[in-house]
């Protein structure tokens, strides 16, 4: 069996706010699949980030599909205004949301893929219920809130009950991921990976991107499906 293919998704939290439609064009150009956008309400996590009105202003410039991921409370209220704004990909916290059926019920309506998120400290016995519902499962490997922390590798076996319980949609790890870290995450069953810093860090973007997907690539496990 091949391995599924390696999507890089660079995280814009780390770019240049003020050059942020260059920097877009320009990591699309280094080879980025998709957009990691990451949104924070200020209450579910300590910070407060990006809202609708930037989703749709990145979409009027973006080449590649936008993975946006809402760590926000509620998430069933606003996950359609994101959708409408852009997001193709929609990934919420199971931790944040009141009623997670719901929240992928809208996001489906609304034309986008549901995704949900898991937090370092959450069991992944909390997303088993809504494996056959979701297109992607994100592990974060990193408390969410803030960019450039240290990966928790103690997270990868999330990943590895994912692939056992014979989940089959995609598999995304976010949080302290670099040339260190990314071979442990593929090896553990991630295809998808968000890098903030270790992207935009670099001092060439072509050159880190392409790293990361080739050792990637030889530390990938085998597709399920």
């Amino acid at each position: 069996m091949e391995a599924r293919p390696v999507r890089i998704a660079p995280s814009l939290l780390s770019a240049d706010f003020v050059r942020l439609a260059e920097q877009v064009a320009a990591v699309e150009e280094a080879g980025a699949d998709w957009l990691h956008v990451d949104v924070m309400d200020g209450h579910f996590v300590p910070n407060l980030t990006l809202g609708p009105p930037i989703v749709k202003a990145l979409r009027a410039v973006a080449r590649r599909p936008l993975d946006v991921h809402i760590m926000i409370e509620r998430p069933e209220e606003w996950v359609e205004r994101y959708v409408e704004a852009g997001a193709e990909v929609l990934t919420f916290h199971v931790e944040a949301a009141a009623d997670p059926s719901a929240a992928i019920d809208k996001i489906v309506a609304a034309g986008a893929r549901p995704a949900m998120a898991l937090n370092p400290a959450t069991p992944v016995e909390h997303v088993l219920p809504f494996l056959d519902r979701l297109s992607m499962v994100l592990v974060m490997s990193v408390h969410p809130g803030f960019g450039g922390q240290k990966f928790m590798p103690e997270v990868l076996v999330k990943l590895e009950r994912l692939r056992e319980a014979g989940y089959s949609g995609d598999l995304e790890i976010d949080g302290g991921i670099g040339p260190e870290t990314i071979e442990s995450a593929a090896r553990a069953g991630a295809h998808v990976f968000v890098s903030g810093t270790g992207v935009f860090g670099a001092p060439d973007w072509k050159a880190r991107i392409a790293d990361l997907r080739a050792r990637a690539r030889g530390a990938a496990v085998p597709s399920a499906s």
